[in-house]
């Protein structure tokens, strides 16, 4: 009779006589996880690199503001705060980020006709006209939300900067980031900045690509943040040299059609338009101006996600094309294919949806009320010239990842447009695509290739003991 020290034996000589079974071996797929396989070594994409390192890492460690910029921000502060900055700021920011897009009219008239009958069944015919209005538009201010444009005067924008200055600033440094890393030979010269407020994306750019941007056209509607702007990059003072040369500000974007940027910002600016038209026409304006790279940045809620995916099919389709540049567009990131979003396009059995957001930690302006380190979560889409690359696509992590003893859970957007929970060991899946996968954080790239890219195999995984 066998004792269970033999049979435990038996099982890891079984278990290493499979791990050396060869390439076809190698390449099984695991029946757990159908759309995961193993690591995509076919470029040697490591080297001699350890696993930590793999290029599908791009987080970032925790940002901190060049120190210029927080030295004028807590001057200017310093300078013109009143009493009770701390709750003006905590109350700005919430407002901020349970912010919903404005309703189109198409939708309130939809909700209009829906109360409307609601009403009749609920009342009595013979009801006056003048009554049924006077009720259906009572209800219809009682669900709808009341969306209102924000006019930033010279108090309001101050309390802006305290707010959302060091985590505007750390969202816009990793969507950089993204791009920095996977194309480091990449040197903009020119930059837009749609929206552009305290000038967090200016001082962004200048940290990542310093040495190559030569222009920074700054715009924005509110001549109070263009000043505070200003301000900030004279350290504070209404007089002196920018710290960053070479920046422009101005109220609207320029007119000429043969006006291009190597880099066009819109961070947190396009849910400030009151109409899903106005924003369209200002995505369609976006893109013309770009010659290389749109980068738009949301809050990290559904509102967000929604107005980001609207923006990115808009390019994608492909209906505003120029007759100075006929190159169509393709997502940088985060989406690794043009499919529309798993996210919105869930079936009803399916879990509800989450926004498809990133987080970036980083070090505040130290203010009185400011001193841990914070989180910024935040949605965003980098949309580029040209035609996707040909190599295959590896798949993003958009949650969070778990780490548990021999396993690792990953959540996964696809390059076949779909969304996958991968539970991944080194058992089922290979050494290397364990380490990866451990190492690997929320907004990395999982590298590993899909099943439909595999050699046939007719070799099984060994079931588990």
């Amino acid at each position: 009779m066998a004792t269970p020290t033999l049979l435990r034996r038996l099982r890891t000589l079984g278990r290493w006589r499979c791990d050396r079974g060869g390439p076809a071996q190698s390449r099984s797929l695991a029946a757990l996880v159908p759309g995961v396989s193993q690591v995509d070594n076919r470029s040697d994409f490591l080297g001699k690199k350890p696993h930590r390192q793999h290029p599908g890492i791009l987080h970032l460690r925790a940002v901190r503001l060049p120190q210029a910029l927080v030295n004028a921000a807590q001057l200017l502060l310093l300078k013109r705060s009143g009493a009770n900055v701390e709750k003006q700021v905590q109350a700005l920011t919430n407002y901020l980020w349970s912010r919903h897009l404005p309703v189109e009219p198409e939708e309130l008239q939809s909700r209009a006709v829906h109360l409307e009958k609601k009403i009749l069944e609920n009342a009595d015919s013979t009801q006056k006209e003048e009554n049924l209005r006077g009720a259906v538009l009572s209800a219809l201010r009682r669900v709808t939300y009341h969306w209102q444009e924000l006019s930033y005067n010279e108090g309001l924008s101050l309390v802006y900067m305290a707010a959302r200055l060091d985590g505007g600033f750390a969202a816009v440094s990793r969507a950089f980031h993204e791009i920095r890393a996977r194309i480091p030979e990449f040197q903009p010269q020119t930059l837009l900045d749609f929206g552009s407020g305290t000038g967090s994306v200016t001082w962004a750019a200048h940290s990542t690509w310093g040495q190559s941007l030569r222009e920074y056209m700054c715009v924005d509607s509110s001549s109070a943040m263009l000043d505070l702007a200003g301000q900030l990059l004279k350290g504070g003072s209404e007089s002196g040299e920018l710290c960053v040369p070479g920046v422009f500000f101005r109220q609207f974007l320029p007119v000429s059609p043969k006006v291009q940027f190597d880099v066009v910002v819109s961070a947190f600016s396009l849910s400030e338009l009151p109409s899903k038209a106005d924003r369209n026409e200002v995505v369609k304006t976006l893109w013309r101006k770009t010659s290389h790279f749109l980068i738009l940045v949301e809050n990290g809620t559904k509102a967000g996600h929604h107005l980001l995916m609207d923006a990115r099919d808009l390019v994608l389709k492909g209906e505003e094309k120029s007759a100075l540049d006929l190159r169509p567009g393709f997502v940088f990131a985060p989406c690794p294919h043009e499919l529309p979003c798993p996210q919105l396009t869930a079936t009803a059995s399916a879990s509800k949806p989450l926004a498809c957001s990133f987080s970036q930690l980083y070090h505040p302006i130290p203010f009185s009320w400011n001193k841990k380190p914070k989180e910024e979560k935040f949605s965003m889409v980098i949309l580029a010239r040209g035609v996707p690359p040909d190599a295959q696509r590896w798949p993003r992590i958009t949650q969070p990842v778990l780490r548990r003893p021999r396993h690792v859970h990953c959540h996964l957007c696809c390059p076949d447009g779909q969304t996958q929970h991968a539970v991944i060991t080194a058992h089922r899946h290979g050494r290397d695509l364990y380490r990866c996968a451990r190492v690997s954080s929320w907004g990395d790239l999982l590298p590993v290739v899909t099943p439909s890219e595999l050699l046939p195999c007719s070799a099984q995984d060994p079931p588990d003991a």
